[in-house]
């Protein structure tokens, strides 16, 4: 099954700006291990532009889609037997980039 484990901060207590190498060891281990699907690191809130369409007519705007202090930062797809498995995996990425992981599976892979 694939998992999306996604990297939390927060504005309020942002993790570390640089945590060398941590994250390209654990990064290292998920492909060695088999577990690597892809992963990804996201630029700032400041850079978000939500688009809207729903209506017919779009929308676009400047900012996060959601006022918080806490965003999304980065992510990591991976494949894992369990979801056991998958949250011992977030917990090494958790010390990996020193933030938070919020582990959610996958409902279908296009």
């Amino acid at each position: 099954m694939h998992y999306l484990l996604s990297v939390v901060d927060d504005t309020a207590n942002p993790g570390p700006a640089d945590e060398p190498g941590a994250v390209d060891r654990f990064n290292d281990q998920l492909k060695q291990d088999g577990y690597w699907v892809f992963a990804g690191g996201l630029q700032t809130l400041d850079t978000a532009t939500v688009v809207d369409a729903r209506s017919g007519d779009t929308t676009v705007t400047d900012g996060p889609f959601a006022e918080t202090k806490e965003y999304l930062a980065g992510f990591w797809v991976i494949e894992a037997p369990d979801l056991d498995v998958a949250l011992t995996l977030a917990e090494g990425g958790s010390r990996a980039c020193r933030r938070k992981i919020e582990v959610r599976p996958f409902d279908g892979i296009a």
